[in-house]
């Protein structure tokens, strides 16, 4: 066996599976990432692309020649250079030519080429025409000019470019995409006139840092006219880096009230925008929108038009939402990963790439040159030799008419090369005129000067690069333009919480005693006239806004929230909570609040411990709830009371022996949950007992009445008649008069 193969002796070659499948695979990787998927540095074209655009210009389908079918385009990239299927080509084929996917298009196309809406929606090949651009003779003006190397094609039957001989980064002006195996490229388009003056930069000051390469090439620039959002410093670190992101932002404007999108950001569809916010709309997340329409036309590609509700709508809030959960806003990877002119793949930074394409054009325009001055020498050396034969010419022709092999004896008797001695033999009657010496010196001297000229430049690098930068200022002023897409910083888009994008209405949500739950619209609902199931009566209601959360308590001290606006209407009887809600066993609901997430309630047990606590705090999203009141052995949880203002109210506790204390609220602790601080002093044993518990405890507001019930009798004390009962927080309290030793509860009138 030798190296890990071994033939068999019918001739068949044997290799162990593995061996073969890893060099199989690698060679495939190898084929995808150096011959199909990745761009190389010099063109910035794929080969299925350089090969398109060579073939169109063996088609002589320049941008002045008529458009011709796209078939025979095709046809021809396939039977001469490329292999592969026809849909793949003609699909690079239309990258090429689409405005609104390339910054600047290599194809000018005739017909159906796709729309922005809708990329895909090409005509076949055989209805579009095409030629060539006048961009693309950026890539193709030097090609026959010894600039670049030669390679066989699949057949060998021609020979194909390596490379076309681009006098201009293509790379970075209209990047490209593209999956090989293992690796990938996404290098975002950037502005002519901005990439060649950071060309200029790094040319005349090859220690240019990327800071100063940045100045001059602040960004990418897409084929739309969207923001670029993405802040400079994370631009930059994109080129420092090579990888990174970039982020685009649709542009809109304010008319008659109505919002105008005007430009989308880059590959993205308005028919699926619209699709997108119109599913928002249907699923009753878009309250402010009413209505949508896309009024595009030939003269406003990008035309969608949103409609508010009313005048009052933050319009600046409604957009940052729909950026945040549509593709008005989207993100581009940017990974610039590139084959180098050593023939490897990898990720350059702009430095890196500038300068590389820089080293590849000189040696373009060195090559151009070399080849340009070997044809001047070429030329001077055939004149050299016909000038002698027209200053001989009645010699020259007496040995073309007396010689059987003239050739030979013009070479001896004037001392001409073989090249001369032809180019003689070939020359016209017609040069033999007078006029011709004239015309002939003429031409001698016109290429000595281009002679001299060339050689001056080969021999000095900064007339090289004085060349370079000329010929890119050239082609910068004939093909540069404005950019399209402005670099803007802007606020980072947030989705409306769910309390905003819902209608804000008026509810009544009422719970019954068997925790069955329902909600009305507006507040002036009586509970009593509502209809409950056969056994069951009315427990409680709160009053909210249909955008807000309801707050649930049980009889274990545990607290759950669900949204209004999901509640049954109050036409039915409701459902049961249960069926929303996992409450412990043998738990049951025993009140309801709702209303100012920052509004504060009292929250105690009847057995005489309690704190304050902001309604946000008692908000939990998991079905089993957030264990909000410990409670001791025995005892029960009281119907929380809502505090005015924490720092003025004063709270009122009673128990069922008739004892009543007032003290300041704000002696209470503010927490989250927890058992709280002693409110007034019960024996726990006498709670776990049932024998003495809390039966009444409210907050009373500066100006408020308290109306304490027992039986058919009430008690109303004002302010002063309250102080005779006020004490420290946690003592017995003081007796109420005779009759309300059995107190039932114990309201708020204000006044």
């Amino acid at each position: 066996m030798a190296n890990g193969t071994d033939q068999s002796s019918d001739g068949i070659e044997q290799m162990p599976l593995r061996q073969f499948t890893e060099k199989a695979y690698l060679d495939y990787s190898m084929y995808v990432i150096l011959d199909r998927a990745l761009p190389h540095i010099g063109d910035g074209l794929k080969p299925v692309q350089r090969r398109i655009i060579y073939a169109m210009s063996e088609l002589g389908l320049s941008a002045a020649a008529k458009h011709k079918k796209s078939a025979r385009t095709v046809g021809d990239v396939l039977g001469k250079f490329h292999p592969h299927g026809d849909s793949a080509c003609y699909e690079a084929m239309v990258l090429m030519a689409q405005s609104f996917s390339y910054r600047y298009p290599l194809i000018d196309g005739q017909g159906n080429w796709g729309s922005p809406d809708d990329p895909k929606s090409f005509a076949a090949m055989r209805y579009t025409e095409a030629r060539l651009t006048s961009y693309a003779q950026l890539l193709l003006a030097e090609l026959g000019q010894g600039t670049v190397d030669w390679t066989p094609n699949f057949d060998g039957s021609l020979d194909e470019p390596v490379v076309l001989p681009a006098r201009l980064p293509n790379l970075l002006l209209n990047g490209t995409t593209g999956i090989a195996v293992g690796m990938a490229t996404d290098i975002p388009p950037h502005n002519l006139r901005e990439v060649a003056r950071a060309c200029i930069q790094l040319l005349e000051n090859p220690a240019s840092s990327l800071e100063e390469l940045c100045e001059h090439l602040p960004g990418p620039d897409y084929p739309t006219e969207a923001e670029i959002i993405t802040p400079l410093d994370e631009l930059r670190r994109n080129y420092l880096t090579g990888t990174g992101s970039v982020r685009m932002r649709a542009r809109y404007e304010r008319e008659q009230g109505d919002i105008v999108i005007t430009a989308l950001p880059h590959q993205v569809s308005g028919a699926k925008v619209l699709e997108q916010i119109a599913a928002q709309m249907q699923a009753k997340k878009l309250p402010m929108v009413e209505d949508l329409r896309d009024e595009s036309d030939h003269e406003n590609p990008t035309r969608l038009v949103i409609v508010p509700r009313s005048n009052r709508i933050d319009v600046a809030r409604l957009m940052s939402h729909l950026f945040a959960s549509t593709d008005l806003e989207r993100s581009y990877r940017v990974n610039m990963n590139v084959i180098g002119l050593n023939g490897r793949p990898q990720v350059k930074n702009l430095r890196d790439l500038l300068q590389e394409w820089l080293h590849f054009r000189q040696e373009t325009v060195r090559r151009r040159l070399e080849y340009r001055l070997g044809k001047v020498r070429d030329r001077l050396h055939l004149l050299e030799g016909l000038l002698i034969a027209f200053l001989n010419l009645d010699e020259v022709i007496r040995i073309i008419r007396s010689e059987e092999q003239p050739k030979p004896v013009l070479m001896a008797r004037f001392n001409l090369t073989e090249l001369q001695a032809d180019y003689v033999l070939d020359t016209k009657l017609r040069q033999l005129a007078r006029l011709e010496e004239m015309k002939i010196r003429a031409e001698q001297a016109e290429l000595a000067d281009e002679l001299a000229r060339l050689e001056k430049l080969l021999a000095s690098k900064q007339r090289m690069r004085t060349l370079i930068r000329r010929e890119i200022e050239a082609d910068t002023e004939k093909y540069g333009d404005a950019r399209r897409s402005p670099l803007v910083e802007r606020p980072v888009a947030e989705v409306l919480s769910e309390n905003e994008v819902t209608p804000s209405e008026a509810v009544t949500v009422l719970l019954s005693e068997k925790g069955w739950v329902r909600a009305a619209k507006g507040h002036e609902i009586d509970p009593a006239s509502l209809s409950y199931k056969a056994g069951d009566s009315y427990l409680g209601s709160a009053r909210l806004r249909s955008n807000q959360l309801v707050v649930f308590l049980d009889s274990f001290g545990r607290s759950y929230a669900l949204p209004a606006h999901t509640l049954p209407s109050a036409r039915s009887q409701g459902e049961p909570l249960t069926g929303r809600l996992s409450p412990p066993a043998g738990a049951t609901f025993t009140a309801l609040l709702g209303g100012d997430e920052l509004s504060w309630y009292l929250l105690a047990s009847d057995a005489g411990y309690g704190f304050i606590v902001q309604l946000k705090d008692m908000l939990s999203k998991n079905r089993a709830g957030k264990a909000l009141l410990t409670l001791p052995a025995g005892a029960r949880v009281m119907q929380p009371s809502r505090i005015t203002d924490p720092a003025s109210d004063r709270l009122v506790a009673i128990s069922n022996e008739g004892r009543m204390l007032v003290f300041p609220v704000s002696e209470l602790p503010a927490l989250s949950k927890g058992k709280g601080n002693k409110i007034i002093s019960i024996p726990l044993r006498r709670v776990a007992a049932r024998e003495e518990y809390l039966t009444a405890l409210v907050a009373v507001p500066d100006g408020g009445v308290l109306v304490v019930y027992s039986g058919k009798r009430y008690l109303k004390l004002k302010g002063s008649d309250l102080d005779s009962y006020h004490g420290e927080r946690g003592r017995r309290g003081n007796k109420l008069p005779r009759g309300f030793q059995r107190v039932e509860g114990a309201e708020v009138e204000v006044q």
